[in-house]
């Protein structure tokens, strides 16, 4: 099979590679559909994240081609969304809805060879990672949105979970990528009446806006601090989504949070420096991390397949394998919000 292959900084590339096989009876074999570019990826493109020689890519939308003989939840020929994240789904930490911190489990294209942007991966402990999606393939304006729910639609909205945004606030939103593009859909289906995205790009903002914000604010660091003290009379916002994992994208989330409010975080954090006395005197809490998109996947696959929200229009540029490369450059150089991969397996 052929498969996308980090070498080192800026320099991916595609090349044959053994496929995939069942190793222990709880793995199966998917044949991908669709994968994209994360923004985290971008990090091991930058060369600001280790990353070994290896496969890379995490978010995935396929097929089953094989299942290990203690596989019940999927079954060969179903169409199925690949969490970043493996997990066995019964240790202590996956029946609390963390699954990314399973005992047993792991992060794909983290460097350990189970990487998405591929015509095949592996895929282990499928039972507690995989979920079918009911009815098999859909348009393809659905499938956009299913390969969303694999990372970048339930990282958004572990961000608003973790801020604990509920009907009626006013929630401030914090980047403009494909995950904070996601948090502001994921504040509005959960009921923020006021949504300040904070946004340099002209495209985004209009996905922004028709994703449910109601407030722009371009300024950035202070100046933006004071642009939502004008718009919230000084106060703050109830509920503070951090999409970045930047110093200054961090520190302005906490300057705009309103007392006794949190700042929910899903950015991978890079050089954050976080003001703890600033927090204690205005009762701000911080709360998220990397998000446990398996416990969320069954709610958000649930309002996809109704058509009560359609996160698939953040993708605005579409790539083949052998062109995987040009997806990430232009990520990194802001030229697409989020890539999309369209995988043709042999």
């Amino acid at each position: 099979m052929r498969a996308a292959i980090f070498n080192g900084p800026r320099d991916i590339v595609v090349e044959d590679v053994p496929d995939p096989t069942i190793e222990a009876p709880t793995d199966a074999v998917v044949r991908v559909v669709m994968a994209c570019v994360c923004g985290s990826d971008l990090w091991y493109w930058r060369g600001e994240s280790p990353h070994g020689r290896t496969g890379i890519g995490h978010e995935c939308l396929g097929v089953v081609e094989a299942a290990g003989s203690d596989v019940r939840a999927v079954r060969e020929g179903d169409l199925v969304i690949m969490p970043f994240a493996y997990s066995d789904g019964t240790c202590p930490n996956c029946r609390v809805g963390m699954q990314t911190a399973c005992v047993h489990g792991g992060f794909f294209g983290s460097g350990d060879g189970l990487g998405g942007q591929a015509e095949r991966i592996r895929i282990p402990l499928a039972d507690g990672t995989l979920v079918a999606v009911p009815g098999g393939p859909r348009d393809d304006a659905m499938m956009r949105s299913l390969l969303t729910l694999s990372d970048v639609m339930g990282t958004g909205h572990h961000a608003a979970v973790s801020a604990h945004v509920v009907q009626g606030d006013t929630v401030a939103v914090v980047g403009d990528g494909a995950v904070g593009l996601a948090g502001v859909l994921a504040a509005k289906r959960l009921g923020a009446e006021r949504i300040i995205a904070l946004s340099r790009h002209v495209d985004r903002q209009e996905l922004e806006c028709a994703f449910g914000a109601t407030d722009i604010v371009s300024e950035r660091g202070e100046a933006a601090v004071e642009a939502v003290g004008e718009l919230t009379s000084g106060v703050g916002v109830d509920a503070t989504l951090e999409c970045v994992g930047t110093n200054d994208a961090m520190t302005t989330a906490i300057a705009i949070a309103r007392p006794g409010s949190t700042v929910g975080y899903v950015g991978v954090p890079h050089g954050i420096q976080l003001d703890i006395s600033r927090l204690f005197s205005r009762n701000v809490g911080i709360q998220g991390g990397s998000a446990p998109v398996r416990a969320y996947l069954p709610e958000l696959l649930a309002d996809v397949l109704a058509g009560r929200i359609d996160p698939g229009r953040v993708f605005d540029l579409e790539v083949d394998l052998d062109h995987v490369a040009d997806a990430y450059a232009a990520m990194d150089e802001r030229r697409s919000i989020k890539a999309l991969i369209r995988v043709a397996a042999s």
